[in-house]
């Protein structure tokens, strides 16, 4: 075939997809979705990526759980695993058989399937199986433990919280939380696996609160739990003068005609933590309500590089920040006032342990209810040992658009925006340089609209630890553009993406 009649079938092809599939197509290719095959028909794609068991599905609503999956897909063959992608609205599912792969991705090419009331979109997976945790040979193997992962954790997520979640399901006998990759727990349920199956079902993908706070399940490799104490981050059920645990505050319940929920299960509907909202007095505060505190302590220090504008920089990404003051008794230390006491347990759950300038930090609740600007003294930098951010333009969480804020933890890719359209690499690399902090090794622009005023891009550093320091000290830095009044305030935070 001739470049010209390769040109005109091309073009034929695009005006046989629907305008809302190649709408979503389009979508999908520029977010760089893994196991994309770009602008074919869904019966075409096998073509382009070998046959396999495992199908890749695109297009899904928010909304949507593993049971979603399951019961649309299920008619194409036996289902052995599915994982969620909740922040891609995307999942693999891994039949038993590629043919039964391949029923599902012809008729998702031939005719509409719905998932949750909402078209979907399959091509094959490049990959023959889905990886499990537990790196079973048996794909179809099980496990009464469950390893959640708490995607964009906005709130404190304790053993009250998840037992609230995850009990309606099934009886959960323990719960661990820990902090690796993020926040993740293990939940035990009884020996039949039934619980932990239908667990898996009904809150794989599901938030706990509206918008965060995302639920991705997989099984777990060990198969009981040791728990050790009762408290905040672990929890065992099973021993009954631990049991007083006080009123629950369901978070995330259940449809009542869910038939994932145990029939004798009776619980309410309540919000158990407010919205964000700012911060009023300590008096009214929920920090005064929950017996916590909206203050974080912060040790480890570097004792010249270190001021109250670059602790502003690195704290703002996890909640409002009020005020900061260094303690001029316990050097290397300062206190951090944030809006509220989920700010301050997002910044620990994010920051404790993190290297800034060779140093290690140690970030904790304080037990102070706020700062006082008292003892202000002089830095090393000569900058003052006390600052008041409570006005700043530049605090994420006051805005009607403070939901956009994706709490992310540190990362070797930062996100940039807010720059000015005419800013380059070169720009940032000199900037970089001027600063002292290590410079980016890859740069990538994002195509702005013909009407944007402003410039956004990702930037991938070496290490996270060379894109912490990156961020601490040019975040909220102010270039000036020629024959434009006002300077464009650099926005910087860490990014979903793991390289670019």
């Amino acid at each position: 075939m001739d470049s010209h009649k390769r040109s005109r079938s091309y073009h034929l092809s695009l005006c046989q997809i629907p305008l809302m599939e190649l709408f979503c197509r389009v979508c999908a290719l520029v977010r760089g979705d893994a196991g994309f095959t770009p602008l074919q028909d869904g019966a075409e794609d096998s073509h382009h990526i070998p046959p396999s068991p495992v199908v890749h599905v695109r297009g899904l609503c928010d909304a949507v759980v593993e049971a979603d999956l399951v019961e649309a897909l299920e008619k194409f063959g036996t289902i052995c695993y599915v994982m969620m992608m909740p922040f891609k609205r995307q999942a693999l599912v891994e039949f038993d058989s590629v043919e039964s792969a391949e029923r599902c991705v012809t008729c998702g090419g031939r005719e509409p399937v719905y998932i949750a009331d909402q078209q979907a979109f399959f091509n094959f997976s490049t990959s023959q199986r889905i990886t499990r945790p537990t790196n079973a040979d048996d794909p179809t193997s099980k496990n009464k433990v469950l390893l959640l992962s708490i995607q964009n954790p906005l709130y404190p997520i304790t053993t009250d919280v998840l037992y609230t979640v995850c009990n309606p399901v099934g009886n959960v006998l323990r719960i661990v939380i820990f902090k690796r990759n993020g926040i993740q727990a293990m939940v035990e349920y009884p020996d039949s696996l039934s619980d932990a199956q239908k667990a898996k079902l009904a809150l794989n993908g599901a938030d706990i609160y509206s918008g965060c706070c995302t639920l991705k399940i997989e099984y777990a490799r060990p198969n009981r739990l040791n728990v050790v104490r009762n408290d905040n981050t672990s929890w065992d059920y099973t021993k009954p003068f631990l049991l007083h645990r006080g009123p629950h505050c369901p978070l995330l319940t259940l449809p009542t005609n869910s038939r994932y929920r145990r029939s004798s299960e009776q619980v309410q509907d309540m919000i158990s933590y407010p919205p964000l909202l700012p911060k009023t007095f300590p008096s009214t505060s929920s920090s005064s309500l929950l017996g916590s505190s909206s203050v974080a302590m912060v040790s480890g220090l570097h004792p010249s590089k270190m001021n109250c504008s670059r602790i502003f920089n690195l704290f703002c990404l996890y909640g409002n920040v009020e005020k900061v003051k260094f303690m001029k008794s316990v050097p290397g230390t300062a206190l951090v006032e944030m809006g509220d006491e989920y700010a301050v347990d997002r910044a620990v759950t994010h920051l404790n342990g993190i290297k800034v300038f060779g140093k290690k930090l140690n970030v904790c609740v304080s037990k102070q209810q706020a700062v006082i600007p008292s003892q202000v003294f002089e830095l090393a930098d000569c900058s003052s040992s006390y600052q008041d951010f409570s006005l700043t333009r530049n605090n994420r969480f006051s805005s009607a658009h403070s939901s956009r804020n994706i709490i992310q933890p540190p990362a070797a890719v930062l996100h940039f925006y807010n720059g000015p359209p005419t800013l380059t690499q070169h720009q940032l690399l000199k900037l970089c340089s001027e600063h002292s902090v290590p410079s980016f090794i890859k740069f990538k622009v994002f195509d702005a609209k013909p009407s944007s005023k402003t410039l956004s891009g990702l930037l991938e550093f070496d290490s996270k630890t060379e894109a912490i320091e990156a961020l601490t000290v040019l975040n909220h830095h102010q270039i000036r553009i020629p024959g434009i009044s006002n300077p464009f305030t650099l926005k910087l935070c860490f990014s979903t993406s793991s390289h670019l």
